[in-house]
């Protein structure tokens, strides 16, 4: 069992910054791809990043390509998702996701087997 606690939303400007960070309990932390997804208001949950298990390994949907970066610490069993150049379309609640699965990159919500309650991101333009 792996419960994930996201953390690091608020209100910001647009061109501005956040990191988001999600802590991941239990001890199979290196062993699972973690993920970013959002879902803004009206509209269906999608796929942002994912971070392979050991690190060398990162995907991005290419509508935060280049200016958003995911990022694990094995040690403190937490991933980031460091956000730039933010736009008011990025406003959303953000999701920390956890896969169990063998494989490499998984993009869609079904591959995920754990969720965090989610943090709310909101970009003023």
């Amino acid at each position: 069992q792996v419960q994930l606690v996201e953390s690091g939303g608020g209100l910001v400007q647009a061109g501005g910054s956040l990191r988001l960070s999600c802590a991941a309990s239990g001890r199979t932390f290196s062993s699972n791809v973690m993920g970013w997804f959002r879902q803004a208001p009206g509209k269906e949950r999608e796929f942002i990043a994912a971070i392979s298990r050991s690190g060398s390994g990162t995907d991005y949907a290419d509508s935060v390509k280049g200016r958003f970066a995911i990022s694990r610490d094995i040690v403190r069993t937490t991933v980031y998702l460091q956000m730039s150049s933010l736009k008011a379309q990025d406003t959303a609640v953000y999701y920390c996701a956890a896969s169990s699965r063998t494989g490499w990159p998984f993009r869609f919500i079904v591959d995920y087997d754990y969720w965090g309650q989610g943090t709310q991101v909101t970009v003023s333009s």
